[in-house]
């Protein structure tokens, strides 16, 4: 499946199928939570969230891809992300875009 975040694809001609999401919403564990709080007192990347959130984006978009595909899309255009927390270790990753089919 291409997945693109422009709206148009060189030398493709296709038809709008229409908006697909993939959602995912997920919690770290709480030995993750007592590191990111210790690493917080003192300052700097916590890689364990950076590497949760990236996990987060790569399963949002294989759910959004699923959807194109089953709606018998070839391709998914102006891909994007949106996320936000649900609580203190609850993030929600959303990518979403629109499906097209090849003419």
């Amino acid at each position: 499946m291409l997945i693109t975040t422009t709206e148009k694809i060189p030398g493709h001609d296709y038809e709008i199928i229409g908006e697909v999401f993939g959602v995912t919403t997920q919690s770290k564990n709480v030995f993750s939570n007592i590191g990111a709080g210790l690493k917080n007192i003192v300052g700097g990347e916590i890689k364990a969230y950076t590497k949760m959130l990236h996990e987060f984006r790569e399963a949002a978009i294989s759910r959004m891809a699923d959807e194109a595909h089953k709606k018998g899309a070839d391709a998914v255009v102006m891909m994007r992300f949106d996320s936000g927390s649900i609580s203190t270790d609850m993030q929600s990753v959303v990518a979403y875009g629109t499906a097209v089919k090849f003419k």
